[in-house]
């Protein structure tokens, strides 16, 4: 099969091409029809005349969605019936032969628009067609080509991109895990990865350096509004490395996508201003501040840095990873992050524990965190000190992180690392109203997928199985 993708026929005038795609729409104009054939590189018209009539004939039959195969000779439009608004806009399609290769229902709600006029909950039960329409399949090449820049950047800077798993252990980190029961070892379960915190961590034990991963994160957490239970991070970590070299390569990679990917885009200022925690309250009453000039300019981008986090915060009695314990403090960020150098003294003598500045970083963009980080604490010391702080037992430190301290045992490098959030950073960019937009399959607010109907219940087989009991 010879075939040419639609968005190429502009520059084939007076050739004949094979072209496969949907129809977008159909217009009768009684000896004359017109189509619209779409693929996803674009559209072009059609145009079937009585000439041929078995072809005509066939013609008559398309409706929208349907998935058709045409044969045809690419003219040029006449002057008058150019179309300035569309790539292919100059040249047309004499039909030779079509072949219908697959009838469509009426769709649910037209494609041909934007979709934002269309309820959310439609658009995700037929998320396949939702797909379709331009802005959407817009959204998921610009996101493939802000990964793939990502991915090719960060290999040019001598980073590996590694795997971590997706079935791994429960520790408290923050949110609720998504746990999985093991069917071969009964009554003990797996847990989805909130973020590959520990194992990045691990893999700069191991002596890598210099890691990265597009990576899956799982959390289960409450409704809330522009939250996903599944989400994509660019997640990376580096050893040997101070703040400022890690903030360097960020703002660096930062600056990059926006120059080569969005170049009707401004950044506001560079290098991205920066302020510290208290600064950043103090000012904005946020540490996560929109500095637009301008705020109605879609294309503006500000960019800024937030550091010198307090590490300890009270403890809030209703924060999920506290619910089980009566301790008085909890981390804000990270518990893994590393004080700064001149509060070490008094985290190992767990003193001034609310006067204690951690490493964190956060990157924000137009109001939005887009992504944080840290220095960690790589000796196994300062790491049991946090979750002493934090009010946790010997043994239950040994039972969560006993794993992580034997490792930093051995040597451990000074390593720091970062996490962007994909999906919010590609939602800025596109200029979306949210993530659920620029994510193929995305979940309800309260985590629900219409489309595949789940979650769902369980057949009693499995549930044997796993040797599990539902408490009704």
């Amino acid at each position: 099969m010879q075939r040419t993708s639609i968005v190429d026929i502009k520059d084939l005038v007076g050739q004949t091409v094979d072209v496969y795609g949907w129809v977008h729409t159909r217009r009768d104009h009684g000896k004359l029809i017109f189509i619209d054939i779409r693929d996803r590189s674009g559209m072009a018209q059609v145009v079937f005349t009585p000439g041929n009539k078995e072809i005509h004939e066939l013609a008559s039959q398309l409706r929208s969605e349907w998935v058709i195969h045409l044969k045809g000779k690419i003219n040029a439009r006449p002057d008058k019936m150019v179309n300035a608004d569309i790539p292919t806009g100059k040249v047309e399609i004499e039909p030779i032969e079509l072949e219908i290769l697959n009838k469509s229902e009426t769709p649910p709600f037209p494609i041909d628009t934007n979709g934002l006029e269309i309820g959310e909950e439609h658009r995700m039960r037929y998320r396949y067609l939702d797909l379709r329409r331009e802005r959407m399949a817009k959204n998921m090449v610009t996101r493939h080509k802000l990964i793939k820049f990502i991915r090719d950047h960060l290999d040019d800077k001598g980073f590996l991109e590694i795997e971590t798993p997706i079935l791994t252990k429960s520790t408290p980190e923050g949110a609720r895990d998504y746990v999985v029961p093991s069917r071969l070892y009964s009554g003990s379960f797996y847990a989805l990865p909130q973020s590959p915190q520990q194992y990045k961590q691990l893999l700069m034990v191991a002596g890598l350096e210099k890691y990265f991963q597009i990576a899956r994160c799982f959390r289960d957490e409450d409704t809330r509004g522009d939250r996903q239970p599944e989400f994509t991070q660019l997640d990376l970590e580096m050893s040997f490395v101070e703040r400022e070299d890690v903030i360097r390569l960020n703002e660096e990679l930062l600056i990059s996508i926006v120059k080569n990917l969005y170049p009707e885009k401004k950044i506001q200022e560079i290098p991205f201003p920066r302020f510290s925690y208290k600064e950043a309250i103090e000012k904005y009453g946020t540490d996560k501040p929109d500095l637009r000039d301008d705020k109605d300019d879609p294309n503006l981008l500000a960019f800024c840095w937030v550091i010198d986090f307090p590490f300890f915060e009270k403890v809030d009695k209703g924060a999920s990873h506290s619910e089980a314990l009566a301790q008085e403090w909890t981390f804000t960020h990270n518990p893994f992050s590393a004080p700064k150098p001149e509060f070490m003294d008094d985290l190992l003598k767990m003193e001034n524990i609310g006067d204690i500045l951690t490493t964190q970083y956060d990157v924000a963009l137009n109001g939005s965190e887009i992504g944080g980080g840290s220095i960690r604490n790589h000796t196994p010391e300062g790491l049991k000190a946090v979750f002493k702080i934090m009010g946790f037992s010997e043994e239950r430190i040994a039972q969560n992180f006993g794993h992580m301290l034997e490792a930093f045992s051995f040597g451990a490098p000074p390593h720091g690392g970062i996490a962007w959030g994909l999906d919010r950073l590609v939602t800025l960019l596109n200029n979306e109203p949210n993530i659920r937009e620029v994510i193929a399959f995305p979940k309800t607010g309260d985590a629900r997928d219409l489309m595949m109907d789940s979650p769902s219940v369980l057949e009693t087989k499995q549930l044997k199985e796993l040797k599990l009991k539902i408490d009704k």
